[in-house]
């Protein structure tokens, strides 16, 4: 997991080939005039998902985890919390993986909490479980997702 600000972004387009695209977009793209829904980027490597949502607190959030995606997520406005376990640490699914969605969801709790105010990201690797939308009232987030398994060598400029 990395959790920083939208400002520092340039310090992690080396940790993947696909991060450098995926922050430019954060970075150089009107967030606040997208409508919700799923913008690709690059087809089948690189999408957006804009969120326009309530918060669930803590006690609604659930983990989950994904396969094939990273996710990238950024705060827009309103209040984010996201929680976070070592997936190698979670023992119960809360129901069968769906590789389709690339999406499955856990029973475990998370073991910490981090913050997302407004102009900062966190970004989730397969290997992290993370409760997003555990912060309440309205809010408006990015989550940019990018493929795991990104061609090696190919890198977005």
């Amino acid at each position: 997991m990395i959790l920083d600000q939208l400002s520092c972004a340039a310090l992690y387009w080396d940790a993947h080939p696909g991060f450098r695209q995926a922050f430019r977009f954060l970075m150089e793209t009107n967030l606040s005039e997208l409508s919700a829904g799923r913008l690709e980027v690059v087809p089948y490597l690189l999408y957006a998902n804009v969120d326009h949502v309530e918060g669930r607190g803590r006690a609604g959030a659930v983990l989950e985890v994904h396969r094939k995606f990273v996710d990238i997520q950024f705060t827009l406005s309103g209040e984010e919390e996201i929680g976070w376990r070592d997936f190698s640490t979670c023992r119960v699914w809360q129901s069968a993986f769906d590789s389709a969605r690339d999406i499955g969801f856990l029973r475990d709790a998370p073991l910490c909490w981090s913050r997302l105010p407004p102009g900062y990201f966190a970004v989730y690797f397969p290997s992290d479980a993370h409760a997003p939308l555990a912060g309440t009232g309205p809010l408006r987030k990015v989550v940019m997702k990018v493929a795991a398994d990104w061609p090696h060598g190919r890198r977005e400029s």
